[in-house]
């Protein structure tokens, strides 16, 4: 077994609250590796979402369905969902079991196997790509989940066992995170204004 897939050894902060955990994740890096070879980048924006009082929640009130299942056991396990039925996106189960809490990876930087993920965005290479392109790779979170080619089955993944893992880093600095609301919850009453969206200030690669 690689140096990297050897199960993560370090101590793990998911036990966090949700909001401190969505910032700690800043920084770090999210790895896939498959066979066929690693991909991976620095998660540069998160979104918390905290369970059954947050109306913008899939746990809201309480709900507990077949694909909101995951969010009611341990913190530090994927939470695999479809938006509008057609873009997967990637959350890390947060909060106490039976609280089901999450954190949406809505943005990574690349650091490892960029050429890969473009091929998986349907680009033949990043050979002559814009900035702007470059960047549009995983921007966002269905983009990101796509780029890495993370499957679904991945569904209630432990995150710190390979090949879907997270790699902690050292702690971002509070003034180098900013803070806003959420996006694409307007439905959410006043939960909408609610500033639990996180990222790295300056960074291009947020999605907004």
């Amino acid at each position: 077994m690689s140096e990297h897939k050897k199960k993560c050894t370090e101590s793990v902060p998911f036990t966090l609250p949700t909001l401190a955990l969505a910032k700690r994740l800043l920084g770090c890096e999210l790895v896939y590796e498959p066979d066929d070879g690693t991909m991976a980048g620095v998660i540069v924006e998160t979104e918390a979402y905290l369970g059954p009082e947050d109306r913008a929640a899939h746990s809201y009130g309480g709900r507990r369905t077949k694909r909101t299942e995951v969010m009611y056991g341990k913190p530090g396990h994927a939470y695999l969902y479809r938006s509008y039925g057609i873009h997967v996106c990637l959350n890390v189960v947060s909060g106490p079991e039976e609280k089901p809490e999450a954190i949406l990876i809505r943005a990574l930087q690349p650091t490892q196997g960029e050429q890969k993920m473009a091929k998986n965005r349907g680009f033949a290479s990043t050979d002559g790509m814009t900035p702007k392109k470059r960047r549009s790779l995983t921007n966002g979170p269905g983009k990101l989940v796509q780029a890495l080619g993370i499957p679904f089955a991945y569904y209630g993944h432990d995150l710190t066992e390979p090949p879907l893992s997270i790699r902690w880093r050292p702690a971002k600095a509070e003034d180098e995170i900013a803070s806003g609301p959420r996006i694409g919850i307007n439905n959410s009453g006043e939960a909408r204004d609610y500033p639990y969206r996180f990222w790295l200030k300056d960074n291009p690669y947020v999605s907004r």
